[in-house]
């Protein structure tokens, strides 16, 4: 049993960066999903979905410019031994705000940026630059 499956799925998109694969294959679970549903959308990664099969798998597609990834780093902030909060107004700011943190708010997941328009804090979930 995993008891930690969000840094299982960062650890595996790191790995599969690392050594440049195009798509890495995970456990489907609906956080999962939102999460790299989030990283696409900010332009991380390719694609994400989830696949049709008996046990259902999230479909990662990765993306490189040229030959490095789009993803520099992965570094997971809440943990289960030690979760992470920040209020509206301590909420991280990732390299000058040249990358950006997912946070767990009571509105559903989002980046740092858009919590703190919105004026929500939460939990840290990640870092990704």
């Amino acid at each position: 049993m995993m008891t930690d499956p969000i840094a299982d799925m960062l650890v595996r998109i790191r790995n599969a960066a690392a050594v440049r694969k195009p798509e890495v294959f995970l456990p489907y679970s609906k956080l999962k999903a939102e999460i790299a549903v989030i990283l696409v959308h900010s332009g991380y990664l390719a694609g994400a979905e989830k696949t049709t099969d008996a046990l259902p798998q999230l479909k990662i597609e990765l993306k490189y410019r040229g030959t490095r990834s789009a993803i520099q780093g992965l570094r997971r902030v809440s943990k289960p031994g030690r979760r992470v909060y920040a209020s509206k107004d301590e909420l991280p700011i990732v390299l000058n705000n040249l990358g950006m943190a997912i946070i767990s708010t009571s509105r559903g997941l989002m980046t740092n940026k858009e919590a703190r328009r919105v004026g929500m804090g939460g939990e840290v979930i990640c870092e990704v630059y």
